[in-house]
């Protein structure tokens, strides 16, 4: 379930998001794929926020501008218990939980989670970043080599 890789306006690529995620029973708003993200981003439609640990984002890279709000952290991701107060306060300059918000971790399964805590404490418009930013593990047990942010070819660094 996701809004493909097509140039879709910025109501109809978030409509279209919320009708499936209503099909599917998602208590949050909804996912869209990475390149949709970017086009929301690119808009100034959305605030993309990574919700990767620390590490995560200085090792295997990050979107250039993304905000970061870590969801868990450490090696053994230990849950943030101030995820929601601290997503509110980089929401809060665009909108507070009004905003619309994309929520991007590694495989699109934490950033599941996170936009499922948002919706709860509040936030109308939070989507989970379908893929993530490296992508599904594949039979290889590698990541990035069918789907994910950087597949995409869509804007990172790393430090």
């Amino acid at each position: 379930m996701s809004v493909g890789v097509e140039e879709i306006s910025v109501p109809a690529a978030l409509e279209q998001a919320q009708a499936e995620a209503a099909e599917a029973g998602w208590s949050y708003a909804g996912g869209v794929t990475p390149p949709v993200a970017w086009q929301l981003v690119q808009q100034g439609s959305a605030l993309l926020v990574d919700v990767r640990s620390g590490e995560e984002r200085k090792f295997v890279g990050h979107v250039p501008g993304s905000l970061h709000v870590a969801w868990a952290s450490g090696t053994a991701l230990t849950r943030n218990p101030r995820f929601v107060r601290e997503l509110e306060a980089k929401a809060a300059a665009a909108g507070g939980k009004e905003a619309v918000v994309l929520l991007l971790c590694r495989s699109g399964k934490r950033s599941a989670l996170a936009a499922e805590a948002a919706a709860k404490a509040g936030f109308t418009h939070v989507f989970n970043v379908l893929e993530g930013f490296e992508g599904e593990i594949d039979a290889s047990q590698h990541r990035g080599g069918s789907d994910g942010w950087r597949f995409h070819g869509l804007p990172w660094v790393q430090d």
